[in-house]
């Protein structure tokens, strides 16, 4: 279905609204997952307190940090590498590199994934060279030099990958018990995880240190072909994909979260080895990676190891922060496509980044609207105005570092209009500024929060995700746990306050999808 295109977007790259506790209050205080806080904050407070206490951390000579958290109820341990690096960290006219790396750095080293490297990189370079000459030769418009090098491309890459010992990174953590292999990149990060039965802590050590201190990037041009691919699918050839690319070209003018995370169809295809290695030397220094590991371990052992395996990574410079900062909008903003698509309708507003003080009220009133079908917009657009078959949206897009939007999207129902819709929208976010949230809503929208909260990270893997999210996001892991008193304290108050200052004509942006006659 469409709206799942959209949440696949999300997911992917769109970042993640959402704050959580985790596997601790999940597992020893399931009721707060279920029911009102009957007296606020001091309910919770002793079982938050008993989560902090798990929690360790250091950081090695080099600058490398580490947060552990201990969870012996099952032998098992979860692992997450964060990169502080995504696509708002690319330069200009190579979007899509910090994708493109995490595609690569699942392909091996010097001596995992190869069966004779010395020749394999001489394959390599001699492929490197080529593919230069071919560009040339294209931009030049020589087509006889092109079908040429076309035909010793294709030599090289089949001489290149006979050296490859396909997926040998993965299947060594299949074997070993390791489960949840992945990785993804946001605009904000890149984060590769999966875990591991909790006797295999050495062996992690060993082979994530050795994946980012002795990579290489073989297989690169057929990563190109399938990301191109994933572009094809996800964006050009998908409605909601394209309409999201557009719009977030005309909400942003400056800041970088106005590019596509996959990176646009010319950069992709010309971007080199040595660009990935170039961006790789900057942005993975070990004080630009952050590592959690929750599960059954004890810390001073893994200090202990973590000296071992990552203190041989040598201290390199700061990795280059996002300068770029967003000028305050001044007028509505509006795109509209022609597609071969249903009617959808699109509202954005600018909201503060995840660090701002206010991102729990933004995050009450983001679920007030459009969270599930006991949200104001599902009842009043679909249930019962029916101009909408679907009524959605969600805080902290294209991602929450940095100041990003709320987002609203509505499906119109059968003969009915964008303006149907529009208007519908503009009067559920009016009430906000008006009307006073009464208490037994806004109560029910906070419960509703902490049981999502809660259920989305009952695991280990979630856990480290979301420690080492709100340790680089905001910076310190702590955050985490603040936030879920922070939605208990929100009032009808704030949210008014929020929204007569977020919902403004100045501060929207306008998207709309038209079916191409």
């Amino acid at each position: 279905m469409i709206i799942n295109r959209l949440k696949f977007f999300r997911c992917l790259g769109y970042a993640i609204s959402v704050c959580c506790l985790g596997f601790f209050l999940w597992a020893n205080v399931p009721a707060l997952a279920q029911t009102p806080s009957s007296n606020g904050d001091a309910s919770i407070t002793p079982y938050l307190n008993r989560a902090i206490e798990r929690v360790t951390e250091f950081t090695l000579d080099n600058g490398m940090k580490f947060i552990i958290m201990e969870n012996h109820d099952a032998p098992v341990v979860s692992f997450v590498t964060y990169a502080d690096v995504g696509g708002a960290n690319e330069p200009d006219g190579k979007t899509g590199v910090a994708h493109f790396l995490e595609h690569l750095a699942f392909k091996g080293t010097t001596k995992i994934g190869t069966t004779n490297y010395e020749q394999e990189q001489e394959a390599l370079n001699r492929l490197d060279q080529v593919f230069g000459q071919l560009k040339s030769a294209k931009k030049a418009g020589n087509e006889d030099k092109v079908k040429q090098l076309t035909e010793t491309f294709e030599k090289l890459q089949v001489e290149a990958a006979n050296y490859v010992q396909q997926n040998a990174f993965g299947r060594i953590v299949e074997t070993a018990g390791g489960v949840n292999i992945n990785a993804q990149t946001t605009p904000d990060a890149t984060l590769y995880f999966y875990s591991f039965p909790s006797n295999k802590l050495e062996l992690w050590m060993s082979l994530e240190s050795e994946r980012f201190l002795d990579p290489v990037f073989r297989e690169f041009y057929k990563e190109q072909n399938i990301i191109l691919e994933e572009r094809r699918l996800r964006t050009e050839n998908n409605p909601i994909g394209t309409m999201v690319e557009a719009f977030l070209d005309t909400a942003f003018t400056e800041h970088p979260y106005k590019r596509p995370t996959i990176g646009y169809n010319e950069d992709i295809r010309n971007l080199t080895r040595e660009d990935v290695q170039d961006f790789f030397n900057i942005y993975y220094g070990p004080s630009n990676l952050t590592i959690a590991i929750v599960g059954d371990v004890q810390p001073e052992q893994v200090k202990q190891l973590a000296q071992v395996y990552f203190g041989r990574y040598e201290e390199k410079p700061a990795a280059p922060k996002v300068t770029k900062v967003e000028p305050s909008q001044t007028e509505t903003r509006e795109v509209t496509l022609q597609l071969a698509s249903q009617p959808w309708y699109l509202e954005g507003y600018h909201v503060p980044a995840l660090s701002h003080p206010d991102s729990a009220i933004y995050q009450v009133i983001s679920t007030l609207l459009s969270s599930g079908r006991t949200s104001r917009l599902y009842k009043s657009l679909v249930e019962e105005k029916q101009v909408a078959l679907v009524a959605q949206g969600f805080n902290g897009f294209p991602a929450e570092k940095y100041p990003n939007l709320m987002l609203f999207y509505a499906q119109t129902s059968p003969n009915t209009s964008i303006e149907d819709v529009a208007a519908a929208l503009s009067l559920e976010i009016e009430k906000l500024k008006t009307e006073p949230v009464f208490e037994q809503e806004l109560q029910r929208v906070k419960n509703q929060l902490r049981a999502g909260l809660l259920r989305s990270l009952d695991s280990n893997l979630g856990m480290g995700k979301a420690l080492v999210e709100y340790e680089v996001k905001t910076g310190t892991w702590r955050n985490l746990f603040d936030q879920l008193q922070a939605i208990d304290a929100v009032t009808s108050a704030d949210i008014q306050r929020i929204a007569k200052d977020t919902f403004t004509p100045e501060n929207l942006t306008i998207g709309r999808i038209l079916p191409k006659s």
